[in-house]
């Protein structure tokens, strides 16, 4: 049995040099920042080998330099969806 594990990210270009992790979580935890991202309108990416990836670091790490093509991917489906919404 595998546990459904869950990642989230927070970048602002702006402010930011480079997308932090603020939550991570197994089963419940993970179910719980799924349910948040959902209520929140927030883009959910799934990608399970990216997650296990992120889930090595820290809350509050910022994603490390080998990682930034793979997160530019995700921050283009974002950007993505979020126009697609306006």
């Amino acid at each position: 049995m595998t546990n459904k594990m869950a990642t989230a990210l927070k970048f602002n270009p702006e402010k930011d040099a480079a997308p932090q992790m603020i939550a991570k979580g197994l089963g419940l935890i993970a179910d719980n920042i799924i349910s948040k991202a959902k209520e929140s309108d927030i883009p959910i990416y799934e990608d399970a080998q990216l997650t296990r990836q992120l889930y090595q670091l820290e809350i509050g790490d910022q994603i490390p330099y080998e990682m930034y093509e793979v997160v530019a991917e995700v921050l283009v489906f974002i950007s993505t969806v979020d126009h697609s919404k306006k």
